[in-house]
């Protein structure tokens, strides 16, 4: 409301402006309440707001004020400098009609920001971190989230009345601090009722407008990967908005070739949509944290520890709690009570990955799930050929840095799929040969491997050759190939000579051995990896049909070629015919499974009687190539 919008008859209207309002709010000869702040020989100051003070001639009044007291006034005149003449009003502040005056402002776009100037903000504050100094309001508008300081004392929590999640408007100045935009609050104060109604739907607009995905091509036609596309675009739009609102997202990974070739692209994506969004940099820092993951599903240690982290962060930061981005495992039961765990919290989560999945267990807990078993394709869809396109809908810009990096994970993964042609030749288009992705691959698996439970962000930049160090990049990755392969040759040097072999009456060649007794533990490879180099080293030997079981006191790992071995399925059967603890999963030629000590032999024998009934199927060869689906 303005001045002359006032009750139009009514004699007795005296207007009382909001603090913020300024002196271009004010109307000649209308009446407003003021507050006497100083009385002098010439006659007494008053505010009539926050920005608007001004005096009143002795020689006008006709009683004595006191600081304090307050009256109506009337606005006689603007001095040319600047000063403002009021006279007393003949009306009681009592006997009046009141009526507020809104301070009319221009909103300001945190996009729009421009150093020096005094703007208005308004939108949601996402986030609020006490520094030893000020207190940081990050505030999140339709156009990007910047921070807002506002200082009581040093250390101590200003405006503590505001609360994450309310719609507030800011006033106050622009300035640049370690390289960065940020409003020095002169004000802040929390809308309510229509007013943060009005805020909220406007944000709610602009969100669901900048958290659509991009709208890309695929790096080559594949039929097969098409149908997935719609479920990507649904986790890219989720990550989107998740960055928008201020979300931190939390990414676990399987910690192998595959793994990485799928977390580091949208890690990459997502620190540069986060770096069009928040003006804070500190920011694509700290809203994306890479995890990776050691077992194939997510482990309720994983789990706690994650939960841990998150309610710790909005303690001590003010953040909300996040994301939780699940690449190249999270689809099966196992998963089940670590998701269980997080569901008693607001966090949603979202799972991409190729194993078999177990929808009806998992789908309930997910906020969105993608996965090639669901529309009827299997593992040869790597995760890693998933991630690359998720990443390019998240930021585009990220395109030209990842075109190598599906026909790594496809080698990683020994995805069998003929459109691992394609990415092999848009490989050698950016200078890599088959030669150069393989050592990748074996020197990201040595990396993980020895990072154990640490990202490497940096280190494995370089190794991927993603947003690295390009001239540290080859000689890198051909010291971490070549240890990989002289550590492999020691450990097969180990295990080989306590390899049992079979035959089956289909011709299928059994290869069993105890990794636990006989291999070098603690080292690499690790028990996994130790029965895949035994495997392959089989079916270049023979190039027959082969299986291969690396085991120990309480579990097994499973590799297969040109056998049709379902793993999965093959474990829900063990799990109803042997009572205790048998549990795993993985999909048609690789896998794990994990059992009670007590019950080795009698889980592996029923393992072998099933794997002589297995299938021959030539397309599952490693020398054989799969026909596109």
């Amino acid at each position: 409301m303005t001045a002359n919008s006032g009750s139009d008859g009514d004699d007795r209207v005296v207007y009382e402006l909001q603090p913020e309002c300024t002196v271009e709010e004010l109307d000649e000869h209308a009446r407003y309440l003021a507050t006497v702040n100083g009385v002098v020989e010439y006659g007494v100051f008053v505010d009539v707001s926050e920005h608007v003070s001004g005096l009143v001639h002795e020689s006008t009044l006709s009683n004595d004020y006191a600081v304090g007291d307050r009256l109506v006034v009337t606005l006689d005149r603007i001095r040319e400098n600047g000063d403002l003449a009021f006279s007393p009003a003949d009306l009681d502040p009592e006997e009046a009609t009141v009526e507020t005056v809104e301070h009319q402002y221009e909103v300001t776009r945190a996009e729009s920001l421009v150093e020096n100037e005094e703007v208005h903000l308004e939108g949601e504050i996402v986030q609020i971190k006490q520094t030893g100094g000020p207190t940081v309001f990050q505030l999140s508008d339709e156009s990007g989230v910047v921070p807002c300081t506002a200082f009581e004392e040093a250390g101590v929590r200003a405006h503590p009345e505001i609360e994450v999640g309310d719609v507030v408007h800011v006033s106050g100045g622009v300035e640049r601090r370690e390289g960065a935009r940020q409003v020095e609050v002169a004000s802040l104060e929390r809308l309510e009722g229509e007013a943060a109604a009005e805020v909220r739907e406007r944000l709610e607009a602009a969100t669901e407008e900048r958290a659509e995905p991009h709208d890309i091509e695929p790096l080559i036609e594949w039929p097969a990967m098409e149908p997935l596309l719609e479920d990507l675009e649904d986790v890219a739009r989720l990550i989107r908005r998740m960055v928008i609102e201020g979300r931190p997202i939390r990414m676990r990974h399987h910690a192998d070739g595959d793994g990485m070739c799928a977390s580091v692209p949208v890690e990459l994506a997502i620190e540069r949509f986060i770096d069009q969004i928040h003006e804070d940099p500190e920011n694509s820092r700290h809203l994306i944290k890479r995890l990776p993951s050691k077992a194939p599903f997510y482990e309720m240690e994983d789990a706690t520890r994650d939960l841990n982290y998150a309610l710790g962060d909005r303690a001590r930061h003010g953040q909300k709690l996040p994301l939780l981005l699940m690449l190249d495992n999270g689809s099966t039961e196992e998963d089940v009570p670590a998701y269980e765990t997080l569901a008693h919290y607001d966090i949603p989560i979202a799972t991409v990955d190729h194993h078999h999945p177990d929808p009806e267990a998992v789908e309930p807990l997910l906020d969105a799930h993608v996965n090639p078993y669901l529309h009827d394709e299997d593992y040869r869809i790597t995760t890693g050929m998933l991630c690359v396109e998720l990443a390019r809908m998240i930021d585009p810009t990220v395109t030209e840095e990842l075109r190598h990096v599906p026909a790594v994970a496809g080698i990683a993964d020994r995805s069998k799929a003929d459109a691992m042609e394609r990415y092999l030749e848009l490989a050698r288009e950016e200078g890599y040969d088959e030669d150069a992705l393989r050592e990748i691959s074996e020197a990201l698996d040595y990396a993980a491997h020895w990072l154990k439970f640490n990202a490497g962000r940096r280190f494995i930049a370089d190794v991927l050759n993603v947003a690295g160090d390009e001239e540290r990049y080859p000689e890198l990755v051909e010291f971490l190939a070549e240890r990989a392969s002289r550590d492999i040759d020691e450990q097969l040097e180990a295990a080989m000579p306590h390899l049992e072999r079979e035959r089956f009456d289909s011709g299928v060649h059994l290869c069993r051995i105890d990794v636990e007794n006989h291999a070098h533990r603690f080292t690499f490879p690790a028990p996994g990896n130790t029965t895949g180099a035994i495997h392959d080293r089989i079916v270049e030997e023979t190039g027959d049909p082969v299986i291969t079981i690396g085991y120990g006191p309480d579990f097994a790992v499973l590799r297969s070629d040109g056998v049709r071995l379902d793993i999965p399925e093959m474990v829900n059967e063990l799990v109803e015919e042997i009572d205790g603890g048998v549990s795993g999963g993985g999909h048609l030629v690789v896998g794990s499974i994990k059992f009670v000590k007590g019950m080795r032999e009698e889980v592996l024998d029923a393992l072998v009687e099933k794997m002589k009934g297995a299938e021959i199927d030539e397309e599952l060869s490693s020398t054989a190539t799969v026909l596109e689906q």
